[in-house]
This record gives C-alpha cells, sequence and structure tokens, in this order.
C-alpha cells in the first residue's frame, strides 16, 4: 500500500467548503442563544434583587415602628411597676384609715341623744370621707 501525499497549500474538496460555514452559523446561533438565556437569567436575578431590596426596606420600616411600640410598652411596664410595688402601702393605709373611722365613729354612736337629734352624733367630728374598699383576704 503506497500513500499518495497531498500537498498541504492545496485547498479542500468543495463540500467539505461548503459545511464549514454552516457549522460557523450554527455554533455562532448557539453561542448567541446561550448568551441570551444567560442575560435572560441575569435579568430575572436583577428582578429578584430588586424586589428583595423592596421588601427589605419595607421589613427595615416595620422593624423600626416596632421598636418605638416596645418602647412605649416598656415605659408603661416601668409605671405598672412603681404602682403595683406601692400597692401594699395603699391596702395598708386605707385599712389603717378605715380602722381609725370605724372606731371613733363607734364610741360617737353610743353617745348620741335619744331625742330629736338620733342621727346626729355628739362630740368629735368625723374624718373626711373615705372610699372604702374591702382589704380583707380570703
Amino acid at each position: 500500500m503506497a500513500y499518495i501525499s497531498r500537498p498541504t497549500s492545496m485547498p479542500p474538496p468543495a463540500s467539505s467548503s461548503l459545511r464549514q460555514p454552516n457549522t460557523y452559523l450554527t455554533v455562532s446561533q448557539q453561542q448567541s442563544s446561550v448568551l441570551a438565556a444567560r442575560i435572560a437569567s441575569k435579568k430575572a436575578e436583577l428582578d429578584n434583587l430588586k424586589q428583595l431590596c423592596e421588601m427589605s426596606g419595607a421589613l427595615a420600616m416595620q422593624m423600626h415602628s416596632l421598636e418605638q411600640k416596645i418602647g412605649t410598652l416598656k415605659d408603661g411596664t416601668e409605671a405598672v411597676a412603681c404602682v403595683l410595688s406601692n400597692w401594699d402601702n395603699v391596702l395598708r393605709a386605707i385599712s389603717m384609715a378605715s380602722t381609725k373611722a370605724a372606731n371613733i365613729q363607734g364610741p360617737m354612736e353610743q353617745r348620741s341623744s335619744t331625742g330629736a337629734e338620733d342621727n346626729m352624733t355628739v362630740g368629735f367630728p368625723m374624718p373626711a370621707t373615705l372610699v372604702r374598699i374591702p382589704a380583707e383576704r380570703e
């Protein structure tokens, strides 16, 4: 078997030259479709990032509002704690005042006259009117 050598300067056969432009055209179309798909993917990613940015801004505003509400709640809680810490003293003062009023009122009723002054007491004046709250523990 003898091999025939061809010179390298010789152009390729005509059939192969017709295929090369089609292959280049197909490759360039594939590359452009890949690029178009990649561009579309990046645009979708950009849209998603913009939406994420908007949602993050809305969430930040809601968190700021929540922070203000919690600050108000904290101040109110401190005020309630202050009142509750003094509540035992308030109840004790009311109990003492009602006990003193009962001691003063009891002897005065016994000293009242039986005549025209049935409902009036003789002697000590009554203390200022108190709002009585039962402080008995059940």
